[in-house]
């Protein structure tokens, strides 16, 4: 089924992204993660391409097994980086033909020893364009990423915010945010898109703290601040493993909740294909979805 129809339902969505491994025992391992968050009825997964569209063929594998195997319903992410417009062409049809209805599109980051991001011969150099070629082509759900601390590569958040209008208007469905630990930058940007004339949901991504040096990492590459008071708390039992899942788990917690009940659209649970903090947060706020 549709995303835009199911983010229809008065309650907020739930989702969980998951990134294909590199080897046959690593895809089953995450098969059976999938498959035990059934239970928690998300209104959809994603599957995440790896660097430089490395994991394609995997992500379109698992995404098809996720909707026919599993039963759940599935969302392929398509970048722009490696791919012509034919090799594109091609992913969606073969994803059509599979029953997947709904597709994640993202420009993608530059290959590991680029500076800045370059479009292969016959490819695309923006998002928006790859909306506009699916669009065109067909009539699958589009989902678009959208940054409420900015995009990296903007010049200041009105540029941004144009960026982002323009690939709206291309055909976007819904949008899901890069990860933020803030929720006031995410309500604060939710108002400034209305504002600007799009009408579409916004879905929230949430990424449960699980490791000091990871989530610093992760930070650094998409341009998100980690409030001070939450790093002095992480990186003062940064030794300890547990202590900081615990931490991270309980923070994001309580995003959830003051999320939902601003009435978020839903809640897009980066899992770093691990369970264990995005059930625990399930069990606080599954009386509120």
């Amino acid at each position: 089924m549709r995303i835009d129809e199911l983010l229809k339902e008065k309650k907020p969505a739930l989702s969980f992204e998951f990134f294909p491994p590199k080897d046959e025992i690593g895809f089953w391992d995450l098969y059976r993660t999938i498959e035990s968050l059934k239970p928690l009825k998300p209104t959809y997964v994603s599957v995440t391409y790896g660097a430089a569209g490395s994991t394609r063929e995997k992500t379109i594998n698992l995404v098809q097994r996720i909707k026919s195997d599993i039963g759940m319903e599935a969302m392929a992410h398509l970048t722009c980086v490696g791919s012509t417009k034919a090799e594109l062409g091609k992913i969606v049809d073969d994803l059509r033909q599979h029953g997947v209805e709904n597709v994640l599109t993202l420009r993608g980051d530059p290959p590991q020893g680029q500076a800045s991001f370059q479009a292969v011969e016959g490819g695309f150099q923006y998002a928006n364009e790859l909306v506009s070629f699916i669009r065109d082509r067909c009539d699958l759900c589009i989902g678009a990423a959208c940054y409420p601390e900015v995009h990296p590569e903007a010049s200041n958040p009105e540029d941004d915010l144009l960026n982002l209008k323009r690939k709206v208007d291309c055909g976007v469905n819904f949008l899901v945010t890069q990860l933020f630990f803030d929720n006031d930058l995410f309500f604060s940007f939710r108002e400034r898109v209305e504002k600007a004339g799009m009408d579409l949901p916004i879905i929230a991504g949430i990424m449960p703290i699980l490791s000091v040096g990871q989530v610093k990492r992760f930070t650094q590459m998409c341009g998100t601040e980690i409030p001070q008071d939450l790093l002095r708390k992480i990186e003062a039992v940064e030794d300890d493993a547990e202590a900081v899942r615990h931490i991270g788990t309980y923070h994001a917690t309580q995003q959830c909740i003051a999320l939902i009940e601003q009435g978020v659209a839903g809640i897009h649970f980066y899992t770093l294909n691990r369970s264990t903090a995005t059930r625990a947060i399930y069990q606080h706020i599954k009386t509120m979805i």
